[in-house]
């Protein structure tokens, strides 16, 4: 009686502990199970954590270059690129789910290419601008040598011109003379007998001279370096000239031939000195002797 009591005890107690067994597989196997969901779901979001990381790693990249050409949207691109910086430290922080940031993501590539798009626009536009403004340049540089040309040879035809409408003086000539009472002139190389000298020059024809009234100032100096005849001042400029006489001509482009008196008295032996001036430029020059 005691020996089948202690059997079915034994029995009890033994399918007791079999149940605690299964039990403990039990456990221990969801346990299991469960871990490697949650490494799953971790390893998952570290992966996802590091793509999108990546994504706007690549799209930080693609602001600093736009933004590395310096165009006129520079400032709207860096405002853009530190989003994009401050996403990446929201997602670095992050321990949850990341779709939130995803689509966030998705919103700034969206917005960079638009970005990037206009900003593409804006290079090629100032391509061509500058293309426009160099052949401009170009231009404008030949058209300013051209002028420039253009201004040197009109300077040298004025010059020409200039010089080519100056009247030239020439065949001074000189004669002392003996005037006699009566009037009657009698040449003499005598200064001693010489009481008014004759001067008589020549104005070439010219015919791209200007034409009217010319007036010339004659200087005549003797040996001892008096000026003779009226002794009178004039300045041109800087430059004063005391002249014997002044001689105007009626000049109309033709060859002119001017004969002056000068008269005078106790003139000296010697070589004596005729400058002719036409304003203060002197234009022609001679002398002769007196014995």
């Amino acid at each position: 009686m005691e020996n089948k009591q202690s059997s079915s005890s034994l029995k009890a107690v033994i399918a007791v502990l079999a149940v605690l067994l299964v039990g403990s597989l039990v456990y221990i196997f969801k346990l299991s199970s469960d871990t490697e969901k949650v490494q799953t779901v971790l390893t998952k979001e570290v992966s996802e954590k590091d793509s999108v990381l990546k994504d706007l790693e690549e799209l930080k990249a693609t602001y600093d270059a736009a933004i590395a050409e310096n165009t006129s949207m520079s400032d709207e691109l860096i405002q853009e690129r530190d989003k994009v910086v401050g996403l990446m430290d929201e997602v670095k922080k992050s321990k949850g789910d990341l779709s939130a940031f995803k689509t966030k993501m998705n919103l700034l590539q969206n917005k960079m290419k638009a970005l990037i798009a206009e900003n593409e626009g804006l290079k090629n536009q100032n391509t061509v601008l500058k293309t426009q403004r160099d052949s401009t340049a170009v231009v404008l540089d030949e058209s300013k040598k051209y002028n420039q040309t253009l201004v040197g040879q009109n300077d040298e035809l004025a010059k020409v011109l200039e010089k080519g409408a100056k009247l030239t003086v020439l065949n001074i000539k000189s004669s002392a003379y003996k005037v006699r009472s009566s009037g009657k002139e009698i040449e003499t190389e005598k200064a001693r007998r010489t009481n008014m000298l004759k001067i008589s020059f020549t104005i070439a024809g010219n015919e791209i001279a200007q034409s009217g009234d010319k007036t010339y100032y004659v200087q005549v100096i003797d040996s001892k370096n008096n000026v003779l005849g009226e002794k009178k001042n004039i300045s041109f400029d800087d430059r004063s000239l005391t002249y014997s006489f002044t001689s105007t001509v009626k000049y109309e482009n033709k060859t002119v031939n001017v004969s002056e008196n000068l008269p005078g008295k106790d003139f000296e032996k010697g070589t004596y000195f005729i400058n002719i001036f036409d304003k203060g430029e002197l234009v022609s020059k001679s002398s002769f002797t007196l014995k």
